[in-house]
C-alpha cells in the first residue's frame, strides 16, 4: 500500500487584518504548502484553514464578514474540517468583545467575552509561559517552561463552556497570566486558537504549528 506523502494545503485567510507574510512563512517551515487567498473556494477545500487577526475585534469581525470569512468557518467546522485562530483571530471565535465601550458579536463557536485585560502594564507584549492541559495535541512536545510570544490588550478571563455531555470531550484550555488569569489557547475538535502568535514563538511556537499540521 502506497502511502499519501504529499504535503498538506493551508489557505492562511487573506480578509485584511492579520500578519499573513509571516504566518505563511512559519506554516511553510512546519512542511505545509500555504496560499494566502481570501477566495471562498480556496479556502474551503484546503486542509486546514488559519485565520490570523491583528487590531481592534470590531473592525476584524467587519473585514471576515466582508470576506465571508463567517462562513467559510462555520461551514468548515460544521463539516469537522480543521481551523486555526491566532491572536484576534482566535478572540473573534467568541461571544462578544467589548472595546472601549462598544460591544460586537463574534462568531459564537464559543461562548464568552473578551475584554481588556486587568493588568497594570497594558499591552501585554512579550514572551510569557503557558499552563497548558495534560494530553492533547496543541502542546504535544513542549513543556511548562516553553515561551510564547503575546502582543494584545484584551482577552477572555472566564472560560464559560460545559458540555454536560460525557461522551463529548470538553475542549483543552490552557492559561496564561498577566495581571489576572486569561485563555492562552483552546484545542477543540477541529477548532483550535491562540492568543499568543506561534508563528512569532520561535521553536516552540513552530512546534506547535507542526502539531497542528500533524493533524490535518
Amino acid at each position: 500500500m502506497t502511502m499519501n506523502t504529499s504535503p498538506k494545503k493551508v489557505v492562511v485567510f487573506d480578509y485584511g487584518f492579520g500578519n499573513v507574510r509571516s504566518a505563511e512563512r512559519a506554516v511553510a517551515r512546519a512542511g505545509a504548502e500555504v496560499e494566502i487567498t481570501r477566495d471562498y473556494d480556496t479556502a474551503m477545500n484546503a486542509d486546514g484553514l488559519l485565520v490570523p487577526g491583528v487590531g481592534a475585534f470590531a473592525a476584524c469581525m467587519k473585514g471576515l464578514k466582508e470576506a465571508r470569512g463567517d462562513w467559510i468557518v462555520g461551514r468548515r467546522l460544521s463539516g469537522g474540517r480543521p481551523v486555526l485562530g491566532i491572536c484576534v483571530g482566535m478572540q473573534i471565535l467568541f461571544s462578544r468583545g467589548i472595546e472601549h465601550g462598544v460591544e460586537t458579536e463574534g462568531l459564537d463557536e464559543w461562548p464568552g467575552t473578551v475584554g481588556p485585560l486587568k493588568a497594570d502594564v497594558v499591552p501585554h507584549m512579550g514572551w510569557n509561559t503557558v499552563e497548558a492541559p495534560e494530553g492533547g495535541q496543541m502542546f504535544s512536545g513542549l513543556g511548562p517552561e516553553e515561551r510564547y510570544y503575546f502582543v494584545h490588550s484584551y482577552a477572555v478571563q472566564d472560560w464559560t463552556l460545559e458540555t454536560g455531555n460525557p461522551n463529548i470531550r470538553a475542549p483543552r484550555v490552557a492559561w496564561t497570566r498577566h495581571g489576572e488569569p486569561f485563555v492562552a489557547a483552546v484545542e477543540n475538535g477541529a477548532l483550535w486558537a491562540t492568543q499568543f502568535h506561534p508563528e512569532k514563538s520561535g521553536d516552540a511556537g513552530a512546534q506547535l504549528l507542526t502539531n497542528w499540521i500533524e493533524t490535518l
